[in-house]
């Protein structure tokens, strides 16, 4: 049995901040109710680069159910607050106002549900005086800081690949609701969560520039990091990527580089036996191991120096976390079936525990509306015949 076997989520996310949330729920076993208006979440043509629906949606909505209902309807809206009845979670990042113009905000729905838990997402909040901003990923990257601290010391701020922004949120709503749910089981009482994207993304800047912490704004620092050599290092190859990162804390990591490039004896140079001096004559430091690196293939590399106990990774591209020998052997990508777009790859997530599910495909536009509205609002095939021909739901096509 999955760990969140039992818990049914009413969805009313869209591209990622909200469906990333929803996603770890589902992989923990919750029963996602994916509530979109009729011309589907938006994220379903995101990027589309297959006959059916785009990979950004298929990566975010994994193993949830589908239902199709116009919420500008009053029949519609009325759909849905009989569905809230039946459900413990209710997630939702649309923009600024959005759920207060269809009147499902969290008052709402506490009325008829006093269990429920309402998370919301938002860019910046809902207070403030930008809480009326609308927001995507690198925007609340962007106002937390993150393009501050990446790029070379005296060039421009640069983005940061990854979306921080979007699934970081996601992910620590979903550890918020989890949380609220147990404290719902002492209390019998639901709650609003609230999340900023902006505040999220700034929780992961608490590492940076601790010496002037509050005082000074945190510096960047380009490919190194550290004082004592770590950073990237170009390697052997002439792809872009071609670079190992080497990160030796300690004193006995930082002995052992010395070891792993076969230059023993600067454990004897006053230049580098002791740290103060190692900090000193850093760029001379890092000019040898450049040397070495320059040797190696990024993979060599990595083996070399991770094998010796020296924390080392070599660069990978988004290709290497589909063709990595490890990430292989941890079947961290898996195959589905999708019925228009046939055998898609899936990164699986990250827990390894018996309580967590295997990603399975997303679903189809409006594929469980008819079989959510029967089971839970015991509406016959008439009353559903109705409802689709004043266009209030949609099955799939």
């Amino acid at each position: 049995m999955a760990a969140l076997t039992g818990i049914r989520v009413l969805d009313m996310t869209q591209y990622e901040a909200g469906t990333s949330c929803t996603q770890y729920l589902a992989w923990l076993g919750a029963e996602i109710i994916k509530i979109e208006p009729p011309n589907g979440d938006p994220g379903r043509s995101t990027g589309v680069n297959l006959a059916g629906d785009s990979q950004y949606f298929m990566n975010y909505n994994s193993g949830k159910k589908s239902v199709v209902i116009d919420l500008k309807n009053s029949a519609g809206r009325q759909l849905l607050l009989d569905l809230a009845k039946k459900c413990d979670i209710f997630v939702e990042n649309y923009g600024p106002d959005v759920m207060e113009s269809l009147n499902i905000g969290p008052d709402v729905l506490a009325e008829i549900n006093q269990k429920m838990i309402y998370g919301r997402i938002k860019g910046f909040g809902l207070s403030g005086p930008y809480a009326k901003y609308n927001a995507y990923d690198w925007v609340a990257q962007a106002s937390a800081g993150s393009f501050s601290v990446t790029g070379e010391p005296q060039g421009a701020p640069q983005i940061v690949g990854p979306t921080y922004g979007d699934s970081g949120t996601g992910i620590q709503m979903a550890l918020g609701i989890l949380a609220a749910y147990i404290e719902s089981e002492r209390t019998g009482l639901g709650q609003m969560i609230e999340i900023s994207m902006q505040e999220a993304v700034a929780i992961f800047m608490k590492t940076l520039d601790l010496l002037t912490w509050g005082k000074e704004p945190a510096q960047r620092y380009g490919t190194k990091r550290g004082r004592t050599g770590g950073g990237l290092y170009r390697s052997k190859g002439e792809g872009v990527n071609d670079y190992v990162m080497i990160f030796p804390v300690t004193l006995k990591q930082q002995d052992t580089v010395f070891a792993v490039i076969d230059k023993p004896e600067l454990l004897a140079d006053p230049r580098f036996s002791t740290l103060e001096g190692r900090v000193e004559n850093e760029s001379v430091l890092r000019a040898i191991i450049q040397e070495w690196a320059l040797q190696h293939t990024k993979q060599e590399a990595m083996t070399l120096l991770a094998e010796a106990g020296v924390p080392a990774s070599y660069v990978f591209d988004s290709l290497d976390l589909f063709e990595d020998p490890h990430l292989k052997e941890r079947n961290f990508i898996v195959n589905v079936e999708h019925p228009v777009n046939g055998s898609v790859q899936l990164m699986r997530h990250p827990l390894r525990m018996p309580g967590a599910l295997e990603p399975t495909r997303s679903p189809i536009l409006g594929e469980h509306t008819q079989e959510v509205l029967e089971q839970y609002l015991d509406l016959d095939a008439s009353q559903l015949s109705e409802l689709v021909s004043k266009n209030v739901i949609r099955n799939a096509n």
